[in-house]
């Protein structure tokens, strides 16, 4: 039986406030800045959440930040890691990340998987000791901007249950595939969750007391359920070929880089002060090495042209490809701004009044407006 959605109607009628990307940058800068962490990191993590937010994915963008701000706070994220990197061959490195935040680290690995490309055609990095880093598209599209192909895996703790299972097993383990374009600032890129969808996405539901759709999650019973509060798992994207995706990432991203997988890795929103342990692992691949390579980038944006084109579905907008969700998103949300809902700007407010950081944007009548879908494709 499936569990009764939340009866919105019955609360009071909330309103979302758009706040620019730049008010929102500068916000989350100071706030990290505040507990300790260096510049360059504090701008690259703010710059990274808020162009999260900007595509549409709102499960991993801005919101996200109280939660960083906790776990920094607690220790598990280090303000100030010690980042190893060490080359094991021509094409290939390791990088210890030193428990610090995700997306510094991750950005050092696909940096580092760049620079091998270029010089030997191909790049493979395996991270270590790292903490939860963002959406994947970041580093799919770093890739990109220097005309390289790319392939970014992470991996999560338990949220999913397993293809015929009802109980949580795999992360929400997601995978990201980009190829560059004519146009820099749009690369063919896809970043999915291997889940339904994301375990942030139930998260903000909870924050902001939301129904979730049918077919994303179970309860502690093993039921369908629509109601945040009650969800105990997700279900895997596809059954059986989201969670084989999932099994098979989570070997690449923790056993490879000797982290621990699944219902071994420390809960992300659980003790704010242990470690997460999370691996990951980038690949750039150097398309002039392959016959298509110098012309690539030129017939992928042919070939996106001609799928936009083709006939669509009675229902359908329009046909798009991957990364064009995020792009007509952002085009959106830079005009109108970014959606801070109740409960977020409730937790961004208390962390300013806790670290002593200035919110530049306050509720005014003029500046509310309804809450949208969240754009964007699924990222764990």
């Amino acid at each position: 039986m499936t569990s009764p959605a939340i009866d919105t109607h019955a609360q009071p009628r909330k309103q979302t406030l758009r706040v620019s990307a730049a008010d929102l940058r500068i916000w989350a800068q100071a706030s990290l800045e505040k507990l300790a962490l260096p510049a360059d990191d504090a701008r690259l993590i703010a710059d990274c959440l808020v162009q999260t937010s900007l595509w549409g994915i709102d499960s991993h963008g801005i919101a996200r930040l109280p939660h960083y701000l906790g776990r920094i706070r607690g220790g598990s994220i280090h303000a100030k890691p010690e980042i190893r990197v060490r080359t094991t061959g021509p094409c290939t490195a390791r990088i210890d990340g030193g428990h610090g935040h995700g997306i510094v680290i991750c950005h050092r690995a696909m940096k580092e998987a760049i620079s091998l490309a270029l010089a030997n055609g191909i790049g493979a990095v395996g991270v270590e000791s790292s903490s939860h880093c963002g959406a994947l598209g970041l580093y799919g599209r770093q890739a990109t901007q220097k005309g390289l192909m790319a392939l970014a895996l992470t991996h999560s703790d338990a949220f999913v249950a397993p293809s015929g299972g009802r109980s949580k097993f795999l992360g929400t383990n997601p995978i990201c595939l980009a190829v560059p374009t004519d146009d820099p600032g749009r690369p063919i890129c896809l970043d999915m969750a291997t889940s339904a969808v994301p375990w942030n996405r139930v998260m903000n539901a909870r924050r902001e007391n939301k129904p979730l759709e049918q077919g994303w999650a179970l309860d502690a019973q093993g039921k369908p359920t629509t109601d945040p509060h009650t969800v105990a798992c997700l279900l895997p994207l596809g059954d059986y070929k989201g969670y084989g995706l999932a099994f098979l990432i989570d070997l690449f991203c923790g056993p490879l880089n000797g982290m621990p997988f699944g219902p071994h890795i420390p809960a992300m929103y659980g003790d704010n002060g242990e470690r997460r342990r999370l691996g990951s692992f980038m690949l750039a691949i150097n398309p002039k090495m392959f016959s298509g390579g110098e012309t690539l980038a030129h017939v992928a944006t042919a070939m996106a042209k001609e799928a936009r084109n083709q006939p669509r579905a009675a229902a359908a907008r329009a046909v798009q490809v991957p990364g064009d969700p995020e792009y007509c998103m952002q085009e959106e949300r830079e005009r109108e701004g970014i959606p801070v809902e109740p409960g977020l700007l409730k937790e961004m407010q208390a962390w300013s009044q806790t670290l002593g950081v200035k919110v530049a944007f306050e509720p005014r009548p003029s500046d509310v407006a309804p809450a949208r879908q969240e754009g964007g494709n699924p990222a764990s």
